[in-house]
């Protein structure tokens, strides 16, 4: 795994995006720089068949056309594994990359990592990268059934 060490903790707008390599459901290794020229969301989030999360996943699974015609990816980053995730993804029909960050590094590169001694998870945070890999638009506050269709509406307004 490997992460870009250049980035602290406090993520600022218009910033280079801090790098990752981190395996899918799948057990296939994505980079950020697998996404040059295009949109990206990124959203963390706690886990895997929770409610809020299976709300939120099922949400942006809806919208996911609209994601596609504004040339627009999407993943979700939690600390679950790839099997895990490969059980989610199927049973909810996700269209989308979940990626697995067991050690919780990515999620801590990005300040989305919570940590309570043995227990950590990501916090529900989200992320829009442009397409030189800049972070345009941060969310520290999401609610999980509206988180979609907010980031449509501001992917919108950015790509004007």
């Amino acid at each position: 795994m490997f992460i870009n060490k250049e980035h602290s903790n406090m993520l600022e707008l218009h910033q280079k995006a801090p790098d990752f390599a981190l395996y899918d459901a799948h057990e296939k290794l994505y980079q950020l720089s697998d996404y040059r020229n295009h949109w990206l969301v990124i959203y963390f989030y706690p886990k895997d068949n929770t409610p809020g999360c299976t709300k939120e996943a099922c949400a942006i699974r809806d919208d996911s056309e609209a994601f596609a015609n504004m040339n627009t990816k999407v993943i979700g980053i939690s600390t679950d594994n790839s099997k895990s995730h490969l059980g989610f993804s199927t049973k909810h029909s996700l269209p989308f990359t979940l990626l697995a960050d067991p050690e919780g590094k990515v999620c801590a590169a990005y300040d989305a990592l919570f940590k309570l001694g043995p227990i950590k998870f990501c916090k529900r945070h989200s992320f829009i990268i442009d397409p030189d890999g800049n972070i345009v638009k941060i969310y520290r506050t999401v609610s999980p059934s509206l988180h979609s269709q907010e980031l449509l509406k501001d992917l919108q307004d950015l790509q004007k």
